[in-house]
C-alpha cells in the first residue's frame, strides 16, 4: 500500500500512464524463480534459472526493480490504433552458469553469475574487473555473459576471457593472460583486443552506440586493443611491483577539443588522439612489517591508456585508491601503524590530468568532452589532492575487518572504524551522461563547480553471541551531483541491520540525501528525510547477506519532500476540494510526504 501529501502521483492511475509510480493505493506482485541443475559427469555441471512473473504492480514508489520490465506496455499498431501489451516479458532466463573440468583446462560459463577480478594474478591496471553487481544488476536488468578458461598442466599460467558482456555494459572482447615465475619474477602479460573496433559517427559527428548495450543504463566504452606487462618482487618485507600498458590503438586519429586562454578569452582548437597518447607506467612498492606497514604508489598514463579502478585493498580500507583511468598522473601513500587492537592508518592521494577538463563557461564552438562524443573525458581523474586518516578496532584480526564478507564472518564481540576524508578539487571535471526516464541518454551541457568535499564515516560490528548480532554503517559530509548541479549537499545517514535468533530487523535513515536510484545523483534530487525499516522472521536463522530464504515480513518506506525532491508538488489538488481547481499548499509550502507499506512472503524451496 502506498499514500502521499502534496505529489504528482494519482489517486488513480490514469488510461496507459507509463509514468511510475502511477497510482496511491494497493498493489500486489508476484514473482517465481525456477532453476534446473545438471550433473552429467562429476567434471561437469550445468544450472540455469527462470524467472516468471505473475501481476506486477505500478504503484511502488521504489519504481524501478528486476520485474517491472513486466509492467503492460502502449504500442502503435498497423492502423496506428493503440495497443496494450499485458504479457510481454513473463519468462526470463534469470541466470545460468557452466563449469566443466577438463584435463587441460577449467572451463567457465556465466550469465547474470557474476566473476572476480585477476588483481591478485599481475592485472595492474584492471583489465578484467570484478562483475559481482550485488542487487544492482537486477535493478537495472543489466546482462553480463561470457567464458572463463583457466590452463592446467602445460598450460599453467594461461588463463583466457571471452564474451558479448563480460562485465556489465562491455564491449564484445577477449583477454588472454600469462603468468609466470623467471628468475624470481612474478611475470605477467596480458592481451585484449575488442570483437569489434570500426567506429561510427552519425551526421553531427557523435558516436553511434549499439542499443543492446545500453539496454542496462551504461554507455559501452570506446572500443579498444591494449595490453600490459607487469613485474613483481619479493624481497622479505617489500613487494615491488612494476608495469606497463599500451591501449587505444583503434582511437588514433579522432578528433578532441581542448583550449587555452582564460574565462572569458579561450582559444577552442581541436587535436586528435595520437600514439604517443597510448602509453603508460605506474610502479608500487609496499613493506609489511605487522606492527607497521607502508606503501607508495605511482603513475602516468597516456589520454586513452585506460585501465579500472583497484580492487585490492592495500593493508586496510581506505577509500582513496587508483582510479584506473587515462589521462592522469597520480601518486599515493600511506602506512598503518597497530598499537594494541587498534589500528591508525593515514593515507595521501595526489592525481591531475594531462589535459584537463573544458571550464564550464568556455565559449562556443567549444563544448564540454563526455564519454559519448570524445575518446576521453575527465571525470574520476579529475584534478585532486586529498587526504585520509582510518582509525580501526578489531581485537579478533583472524577475522579480518575489511573483508568482503565481514559482516558474516566477524567474530569480536565489538569491532569498529572511524574514518575522515578531505578531497580538495580546485577544478571541475568534463560532462556526466544522463539517463532519462524513458531509457533516453544525454551529456548534461554543464559539470559540478570546483568544490572541496569532506566525509566521515564508521562502521560497527558486535557478534554479542552465537544468536545476537549487529552491523552498522554511519556517515556525514558534504557532497556533490554527477550532473551538472552547482548545488551541494550535506548529508548523513546510517544503516542498522539486528539478527536475533530468526528474526532480522534491518532500518536505514537519510537526511538531505539523494534517493536509490543512479537518476537522483545525477539530476541531484534529494529528499529532505528518508526512513526504512524492514523486520522480518525466517525458518533458518538469517543471512547478512541477501540471499534466498524462506521468510515473512514487512516493509515501510517514508520520505520527506520539498522543492528538490522528484514527485513534490506543492500546488497539488487538495483532497475533497469542490471545484477540483489546484490551490497552493499550506502558507510556508509544507514538505510533501510519500510512503509505503510492503508486506511480503518469500518461500525458498531448494537445498540449505
Amino acid at each position: 500500500g502506498t499514500g502521499g501529501e502534496l505529489i504528482t502521483t494519482p489517486r488513480t492511475a490514469p488510461p496507459n500512464s507509463e509514468v511510475f509510480p502511477n497510482e496511491l493505493g494497493t498493489g500486489q506482485m508476484q514473482s517465481f524463480y525456477i532453476g534446473v541443475e545438471a550433473t552429467p559427469a562429476s567434471n561437469l555441471r550445468a544450472n540455469v534459472e527462470f524467472n516468471i512473473l505473475g501481476n506486477i504492480p505500478g504503484n511502488p514508489i521504489n519504481e524501478i526493480f528486476y520485474e517491472n520490465v513486466g509492467r503492460p506496455i502502449t504500442v502503435t499498431g498497423p492502423d496506428n490504433e493503440e495497443i496494450t501489451i499485458t504479457d510481454n516479458n513473463r519468462v526470463r532466463v534469470y541466470k545460468a552458469e557452466v563449469d566443466w573440468e577438463t584435463e587441460y583446462a577449467d572451463i567457465k560459463y556465466y550469465y547474470r553469475t557474476g566473476h572476480y577480478h585477476w588483481g591478485y594474478e599481475g592485472d595492474f591496471f584492471g583489465f578484467y574487473p570484478e562483475a559481482n553487481y550485488g542487487p544492482n544488476l537486477d535493478i537495472y536488468n543489466g546482462v553480463i555473459e561470457g567464458y572463463e578458461i583457466e590452463g592446467k598442466k602445460e598450460f599453467k599460467g594461461l588463463k583466457a576471457a571471452f564474451g558479448p558482456q563480460i562485465w556489465w555494459g562491455a564491449n564484445p572482447t577477449a583477454l588472454l593472460k600469462y603468468r609466470k615465475k623467471i628468475v624470481g619474477f612474478d611475470i605477467t602479460g596480458i592481451y585484449q583486443r575488442d570483437f569489434e573496433t570500426r567506429i561510427d559517427f552519425d551526421s553531427e559527428g557523435r558516436r553511434i552506440l549499439d542499443e543492446n548495450q545500453i539496454a542496462g543504463r551504461v554507455i559501452p566504452p570506446w572500443p579498444i586493443h591494449r595490453a600490459s606487462l607487469v613485474l613483481e618482487k619479493k624481497l622479505g618485507k617489500f613487494d615491488f611491483k612494476i608495469g606497463g600498458i599500451w591501449a587505444g590503438d583503434p582511437l588514433n586519429g579522432v578528433v578532441f577539443q581542448d583550449v587555452t586562454g582564460s574565462s572569458g578569452n579561450y582559444t577552442v582548437f581541436e587535436d586528435r588522439i595520437n600514439s604517443d597518447d597510448n602509453w603508460g607506467g605506474k610502479a608500487k612498492i609496499s613493506y609489511a612489517g605487522g606492527k607497521f606497514n607502508w606503501y607508495a604508489q605511482g603513475g602516468i598514463t597516456g589520454l586513452v591508456a585506460n585501465g579500472s579502478p583497484d580492487p585490492i585493498p592495500t593493508f586496510t580500507g581506505w577509500k582513496l585508491k587508483d582510479v584506473g583511468s587515462g589521462n592522469m598522473q597520480n601518486f599515493l601513500t600511506g602506512f598503518t601503524y597497530s598499537i594494541g587492537n587498534v589500528q591508525i592508518a593515514p593515507n595521501f592521494l595526489w592525481q591531475e590530468p594531462l589535459v584537463g577538463a573544458i571550464p564550464n563557461d568556455v565559449n562556443s564552438p567549444g563544448r564540454l568532452r563526455n564519454i559519448i562524443d570524445d575518446p576521453f573525458s575527465v571525470r574520476s581523474n579529475r584534478k585532486t589532492t586529498a587526504g585520509e586518516l582510518l582509525i580501526t578496532y578489531d581485537p579478533t584480526p583472524a577475522t579480518w575487518f575489511y573483508a568482503w564478507d565481514n559482516d558474516r564472518a566477524e567474530d569480536a564481540k565489538l569491532a569498529f572504524n572511524l574514518g575522515f576524508v578531505f578531497r580538495h578539487q580546485p577544478t571541475s571535471p568534463d560532462a556526466h551522461i544522463g539517463f532519462q526516464a524513458n531509457g533516453n541518454f544525454f551529456a548534461f551541457p554543464n559539470s559540478v563547480p570546483a568544490k572541496d568535499l569532506w566525509e566521515l564515516s564508521s562502521r560497527i560490528v558486535a557478534k554479542v553471541s552465537p544468536n545476537l548480532g549487529l552491523t552498522a554503517n554511519l556517515y556525514g559530509g558534504n557532497a556533490q551531483a554527477n550532473g551538472d548541479s552547482d548545488r551541494a549537499i550535506k548529508r548523513f545517514g546510517t544503516n542498522l541491520k539486528v539478527i536475533y535468533k530468526n528474526w532480522m530487523l534491518d532500518a536505514s535513515t537519510k537526511i538531505n540525501d539523494w534517493g536509490p536510484y543512479d537518476y537522483h545523483r545525477d539530476f541531484n534530487l534529494t529528499f529532505p528525510e528518508q526512513l526504512y525499516l524492514d523486520v522480518s522472521y525466517s525458518v533458518f536463522k538469517p543471512n547478512w547477506f541477501m540471499l534466498p530464504d524462506t521468510k515473512v515480513g514487512i516493509r515501510t518506506i517514508w520520505r520527506s519532500l520539498n522543492q528538490f525532491s522528484p514527485r513534490y508538488a506543492p500546488n497539488a489538488v487538495i483532497d475533497n476540494n469542490p471545484n477540483g481547481d489546484p490551490i497552493l499548499s499550506p502558507i510556508g509550502f509544507d514538505n510533501g510526504q510519500e510512503w509505503e507499506i510492503r508486506a511480503y512472503i518469500k518461500l525458498n524451496i531448494g537445498k540449505k
